[in-house]
């Protein structure tokens, strides 16, 4: 299956335009010469369980983790059985706080993703053991076309913008009818700066009155 054939049928329709084919050839020359996270088959995994029409809430990651294993194609996840990152520990961290839930067992957020959760990453690929390193193959320019999009479309969702990159995606969101948190990022560097404390779960439940997905 080609790397544009993975990108369902229902966000084709949605978003009318396609990946740049410039995007899918650059990926397959990197792949060709080096590791690249995620997996082939796990790209586009976040728009693969949350379908357009399902969207409430979107959640910004910069790139996928860049360690072995770790990538799943979803903002912030890592697989089953896959230590937590630091990032993705404060969230759970918060997450309990917040909503009164345990911390979950598993770093998967599929459960989230299924619930609703758009867990975008705005580059969707790395090299492995390098961070950041495929922001110049195009994606953001694709991404940010996906939540342009969302806001045009949707009904009225909750954007979860983390740290000052993620805020930077404001300009992108219509915040007349869209609910917007703009808080610090999750990661050790940040999260007492403003990450905790934050009550993003409950927030967001009470603007769409509705629960958090569980995990």
């Amino acid at each position: 299956m080609s790397y544009a054939e993975q990108l369902p049928p229902e966000w084709r329709a949605f978003l009318k335009f396609d990946v740049p084919r410039e995007i899918l050839d650059a990926l397959e020359r990197e792949r060709s010469s080096a590791t690249v996270f995620p997996p082939p088959g796990m790209v586009f995994n976040a728009f693969a369980l949350t379908p357009p029409g399902k969207v409430r809430i979107v959640l910004l990651g910069q790139d996928p983790y860049h360690d072995d294993g770790q990538a799943e194609g979803l903002a912030f996840s890592v697989p089953e059985g896959v230590k937590f990152p630091p990032s993705l520990r404060n969230i759970f961290k918060e997450y309990a706080a917040d909503l009164n839930r345990a911390i979950p067992d598993s770093g998967s957020l599929r459960n989230w993703a299924r619930g609703g959760v758009l867990l975008l990453n705005s580059v969707l690929t790395v090299r492995a053991h390098h961070p950041g390193s495929h922001r110049a193959l195009g994606w953001e320019a694709f991404t940010d076309r996906v939540i342009e999009q969302i806001s045009r479309e949707n009904a009225p969702t909750a954007f979860l913008l983390w740290g000052n990159w993620a805020q930077t995606k404001r300009r992108l969101i219509d915040t007349e009818r869209h609910f917007v948190l703009e808080s610090a990022h999750p990661s050790p560097l940040s999260a007492r700066r403003g990450f905790f404390g934050s009550r993003p779960f409950s927030r967001t439940e009470a603007f769409l009155k509705a629960p958090w997905p569980e995990l």
